[in-house]
């Protein structure tokens, strides 16, 4: 089943008929709303809004673990995240669409990151941290309607909530050679890998983020509202038409990301780590 990750401007799926609204509960607490079930096109699909469905919290107040750890339960094996993120390069303008296949973490305050620890060790493998068959399903859509999309892009997670610096900007742009930078792909991305889901992030550029020399074009909240809605609009519509197209399920690599990466000896688990395994290696 797929589930979609509603980011900024993105608090419902437009053509979503529901049938049932999942109020979840995990080892990890809350989600960051209600999960809502429905049918698209005869196929079943899982929406949560990231940020609640007032957008009332902030990037390090999302409980990441609680979201994918829920779409797991519910039944999820494929996520697409809709994110707003800042352009590091000139080519990627305002208002265009990426599908970032690496990430850097720049996360600096705490937030969790991994289901596991309390005497369950797991060491994934995260060197192609997104699925390559989603994004070639995105692009391809994108393609067929005529709207740019990027591939291959690096995106820089930052704690936020904060906009950055001009010299925070060209650090990422220059130093680390980064694309994209935003506040919440990181630890989402690589909490799916662990639960085994194949993910990509569709990312919408909203600014030159900082890096730029002319300070009228340095990111603003204003900004990036006045520039969001067509280009949200743009990517509702290679989404809706991905999910009218693109619904089988595939034996990919991203669900076997569990096999070789427990240290920790069943016999050594408690059944607490079963418990948790049971959801992670569905």
């Amino acid at each position: 089943m797929l589930a979609i990750i509603g980011g900024t401007g993105i608090y419902q799926l437009d053509g979503l008929s529901i049938t049932s609204t999942h109020h979840m509960t995990t080892p990890f607490g809350d989600p960051s709303a209600d999960i809502i079930e429905g049918t698209f096109n005869g196929s079943n699909i899982l929406f949560l809004p990231r940020h609640g469905e007032h957008h009332q919290l902030l990037p390090h107040e999302v409980n990441y673990r609680a979201n994918i750890w829920s779409l797991k339960q519910l039944g999820a094996t494929q996520v697409i995240g809709i994110s707003a993120t800042g352009s590091l390069q000139q080519e990627i303008e305002p208002g265009d669409l990426s599908l970032p296949n690496q990430y850097i973490d720049f996360i600096k305050s705490p937030r969790d990151k991994t289901f596991f620890g309390h005497g369950l060790a797991a060491h994934i493998s995260t060197a192609q941290p997104t699925c390559q068959r989603l994004a070639d399903g995105i692009a391809e859509v994108a393609h067929q309607q005529q709207q740019t999309i990027h591939r291959d892009k690096t995106y820089v997670c930052v704690d936020g909530p904060r906009l950055g610096t001009q010299a925070e900007s060209l650090f990422f742009k220059n130093a680390m050679q980064a694309d994209l930078v935003g506040m919440t792909n990181v630890p989402e991305v690589f909490l799916a890998a662990e639960a085994q889901l194949c993910y990509t992030t569709l990312a919408i550029a909203t600014d030159y983020d900082s890096w730029q020399d002319d300070p009228a074009l340095h990111v603003t909240v204003e900004q990036v509202i006045s520039r969001y809605g067509s280009s949200l609009e743009r990517a509702k519509e290679v989404l809706k038409q991905y999910l009218l197209t693109h619904q089988s399920e595939i034996d990919c690599p991203c669900r076997h990301s569990l096999d070789n990466a427990i240290l920790t000896p069943e016999a050594a688990r408690t059944p607490q780590h079963q418990e948790l395994l049971e959801v992670l290696q569905r």
